[in-house]
């Protein structure tokens, strides 16, 4: 979703030239892609965060609700601004810059189509130290910003630790490193554990807390309080 028709032709050409990816719905603009999406089911959506009549950020919001196992991609030109925040905050499943390889791309796709959030490690800690004051319900949050409860509806302020009950010790091992920017291989490594392991228990914790993907289980380990951002962050 993009409001220059050239910048869509090119991600077009990119997409379909992939014998596992299509393009199936394409929008200039922010109403335009809510509208087209209500009628038909993609899997990921790559969004334009600056876009006319309706921006990504509301967009998304408004996607989200009427299809939630949608996950959407962010595209933007500047690294953790404030409408990318805000846009995670509306349950988007991570960013990429726009002058990213064509490469770095295709494989953020297919990562959060798997479930996994696609936001640097050494982004993470960045990106969660300007949320996790709005998590913790320590400052107002902005009008519209919302951040995701477990269960998939929208929640402002302190979480409750009992959010986090259904865990068992090892997953909330799992999820806390899920929260500090570590990769399922690098959870593995710091766990002596396969990575196959790692990633059964990844599922099992995004099951029991009814997250979306890794990004939404994180924010509920901020709002929770099982990690903060002044805790140092792991992993690359």
């Amino acid at each position: 979703m993009d409001d220059q028709p050239l910048v869509r032709a090119g991600f077009r050409m990119l997409v379909d030239s992939q014998p596992d990816l299509r393009v199936l719905v394409e929008a200039g603009d922010g109403r335009q892609a809510v509208d087209a999406l209500t009628r038909t089911h993609v899997d990921v959506v790559l969004m334009d965060i600056r876009m006319p009549v309706l921006d990504g950020v509301a967009a998304t919001r408004e996607l989200l609700q009427v299809d939630p196992l949608t996950r959407v991609l962010v595209l933007t030109t500047f690294d953790l601004d404030d409408y990318v925040l805000s846009a995670v905050a509306a349950g988007a499943s991570g960013f990429l810059l726009k002058d990213a390889e064509p490469e770095e791309l295709l494989a953020a796709i297919r990562t959060v189509h798997s479930g996994e959030a696609v936001v640097a490690a050494s982004s993470t800690r960045r990106l969660l130290a300007h949320v996790a004051p709005l998590l913790r319900g320590d400052v107002e949050a902005a009008p519209g910003d919302q951040f995701p409860a477990g269960d998939g509806t929208p929640a402002r302020g302190r979480g409750s630790a009992a959010e986090l009950d259904g865990l068992t010790t090892r997953e909330r091992e799992v999820l806390e490193l899920m929260a500090r920017g570590l990769s399922n291989s690098e959870i593995a490594e710091h766990l002596v554990l396969g990575q196959s392991t790692v990633k059964t228990h990844v599922g099992r914790v995004l099951d029991k807390t009814g997250s979306r993907d890794r990004v939404q289980a994180v924010v509920l380990a901020y709002r929770t309080g099982l990690v903060h951002p002044e805790d140092d962050a792991g992993g690359g």
